[in-house]
């Protein structure tokens, strides 16, 4: 009784701060919008320190409440407010809901994967490929996450497609083998995004290239001399390197610098079976989780083996001809052939109908998140955020600082936003610019080190702010996918990636001071 009272009362507490954080964002975001003017650069602006408002609201809601739902409606609502329509449905959510990038999404995570994880269900196939995988290749813990790093690396397209196939393929082993959620959703997400800046062969230095043409720099003049660059910075791309071998050595049982959240989870899940903390909330829909396989079906590991070629085959040659992957048809064709393969060994269309709706239902909680974790991240664009980050830079400081400055500020602004493409899009044009200037007037004797240096701490940068963001799509996909509480995984993640990324900035300050 006493117990209960005790946990009322700090739910009480715990509402009344919610409610006083949601009044003063309204009436701050309403006092922007009618007192303070806006400051341009080109042809956007920014409030000031008022820009960053709907992400702080969204971000500190997400750690007070654990419900990102709540979180990002609110920063949503506030960063209209902030732009004059008060309308949410009409003039907020339907037009990004019918922005092509949006319905990309709902095809994909709530049609596409959804679909398939509620057939495999159906079927057993994820059971069977675990209980194959148990039998021939995993032994215990160590052997299951070794199998989940090397899929990480192996899927070295990064961001959500390699999330969506590691986290998909490793979840039915992993529980299997008793391995926590947090430590899985911990080596999927920090397998994703840094292995793409470390084995950099799919579509990110395409689109990085076009962002850093600095006029005057020849080494940056043609396309063939910015991937020339991309490339020669991978070896500097520290923080990627470290996050990659961390996971590595959590796949080895070896948790020393993992944080204190990924040890505890650890220990719990290996005394006494507990795959997540007492009070998580999994992302995932319990019965995504379980197989639900008709009387007389018998799944084959060849189920699941072959939707999975077809998807990794399909993804690859499509970048090699088309320079990007189409996720989309991996995905589809995964689907149908999953779906074929039951009807001919005899399972009823009622019941693969029945397996796809149950996938569908399993997902749409977290397709409604990834739709307004995309709204919030356009808001916080269009208000300035990201660029207000980048005018704090416009005083100068000395050279040797610059990369560490200019990884903060790529930290910031993708934590802010969730998105490290996005990130790019705003840091990298200015941040160039800015790291050449700066270069020339300390006459620094390698201008084109320098460069490349500042270059990989914006890139790992904004890949560190994406994976630790509770906003970000892949934060949220990685969730999903191993069935962890998405707090759970930010707050146990996020020690381990800043580790790196303090180690990555040592790094690249003794670089320049040495060698540039």
């Amino acid at each position: 009784m006493k117990a209960s009272f005790f946990l009322g009362k700090q739910n009480l507490n715990r509402n009344l701060l919610v409610l006083i954080v949601l009044i003063f964002g309204v009436l701050s975001a309403l006092y922007v919008n009618y007192f303070i003017a806006e400051t341009k650069i080109g042809d956007a602006y920014h409030y000031g320190l008022w820009s960053l408002l709907p992400a702080f609201i969204t971000i500190f809601l997400s750690w007070l409440t654990r419900e990102p739902l709540t979180a990002l409606l609110s920063g949503i609502a506030i960063g209209a407010f902030m732009m004059g329509p008060y309308d949410l449905r009409d003039q907020i959510l339907l037009p990004a809901m019918a922005q092509t990038g949006t319905a990309g999404l709902l095809l994909l995570y709530l049609w596409l994967l959804g679909g398939l994880l509620g057939i495999w269900s159906k079927t057993g196939a994820a059971q069977a490929f675990a209980d194959y995988m148990i039998k021939h290749f995993v032994r215990g813990q160590r052997s299951a996450k070794l199998v989940a790093w090397f899929l990480g690396v192996l899927f070295f397209q990064g961001g959500t497609m390699s999330t969506v196939l590691v986290g998909t393929t490793v979840r039915p082993l992993a529980d299997k083998a008793g391995i926590s959620h947090e430590e899985m959703s911990y080596i999927v997400d920090s397998t994703a995004s840094p292995i793409a800046i470390v084995i950099a062969f799919n579509a990110w230095p395409a689109y990085i290239q076009a962002l850093i043409f600095v006029p005057g720099v020849t080494f940056l003049a043609t396309e063939t001399d910015r991937l020339a660059f991309f490339f020669a910075a991978v070896p500097f791309s520290f923080y990627g390197i470290i996050a990659v071998i961390g996971t590595l050595l959590l796949s080895l049982n070896i948790t020393k610098f993992s944080g204190k959240r990924i040890r505890d989870a650890h220990v719990r899940a290996a005394t006494t079976g507990e795959l997540d903390a007492p009070d998580a909330k999994p992302l995932s829909a319990k019965k995504l989780q379980t197989s639900d396989v008709p009387q007389g079906y018998s799944a084959h590991v060849l189920e699941f083996i072959l939707p999975l070629l077809s998807l990794i085959t399909i993804a690859v040659l499509t970048f090699i001809f088309y320079g990007i992957p189409k996720i989309n048809w991996a995905f589809g064709a995964a689907l149908l052939i999953s779906a074929f393969i039951a009807l001919v060994k005899g399972m009823s269309l009622s019941h693969l109908i029945d397996g796809f709706g149950n996938g569908l239902k399993g997902v749409v909680f977290v397709s409604v998140i990834l739709i307004l974790a995309v709204t919030i991240g356009a808001i916080s664009k269009q208000i300035g955020g990201g660029l207000y980050l980048v005018s704090l830079l416009s005083e100068q400081f000395p050279y040797w600082l610059l990369p560490v400055v200019l990884q903060l500020m790529a930290m910031l602004i993708a934590f802010s936003t969730g998105t490290s493409w996005g990130t790019f899009a705003i840091a990298f044009p200015l941040a160039m610019p800015l790291a050449w200037a700066i270069g020339q007037s300390a006459g620094i004797n390698d201008p084109e080190l320098f460069m490349i240096v500042c270059f990989a701490a914006v890139l790992n940068g904004s890949v560190y702010g994406d994976q630790c963001s509770p906003i970000s799509d892949t934060t949220i996909l990685s969730s999903m996918t191993t069935g962890c509480d998405m707090m759970d995984h930010v707050k146990s993640q996020i020690v381990p990636a800043t580790y790196a990324s303090i180690l990555a900035a040592v790094l690249w300050t003794l670089t320049v001071v040495f060698f540039a």
